[in-house]
């Protein structure tokens, strides 16, 4: 029975080999931060874009959807926009647009890529 033990030729290449995967790694693992951030923000915005259309429904003013669809969530208020167009009558159709500005924030990826524009439109029926 041979017993071979492991040279210094068989350690330098794994550490090598470590050395070149780990980068990369670490940058596909940030791509996928990044992503999931942007998809969290989406979420949130058509949650801010559902709390601002049941706010229209009631009073189409463009400040008390702002604030509705602000409070719902966490996005920022000064990367959100709102308007909100239509009938004001009653049985008229409003539409309300929500438009945010996710920002690409995660190291290294975040400067490789600008900051994406989502936007939500919901039409509902006044009351």
């Amino acid at each position: 029975m041979t017993v071979r033990v492991r040279g210094r030729s068989d350690i330098g290449q794994s550490t090598v080999e470590i050395a070149l995967a780990v980068p990369i790694v670490v940058v596909i693992l940030l791509v996928v931060l990044q992503v999931s951030v942007v998809v969290r923000d989406a979420v949130a915005l058509t949650a801010a874009a559902r709390a601002g259309a049941r706010r229209a429904m009631v009073a189409p003013d463009r400040s008390a959807v702002l604030a509705a669809a602000s409070g719902e969530t966490r996005l920022r208020r000064e990367r959100l926009r709102v308007s909100v167009s239509g009938d004001p009558g009653p049985d008229g159709f409003v539409t309300v647009v929500v438009s945010y500005r996710s920002p690409t924030d995660v190291p290294f990826v975040g400067s490789f890529v600008g900051d994406v524009d989502l936007s939500e439109r919901l039409v509902v029926l006044r009351e």
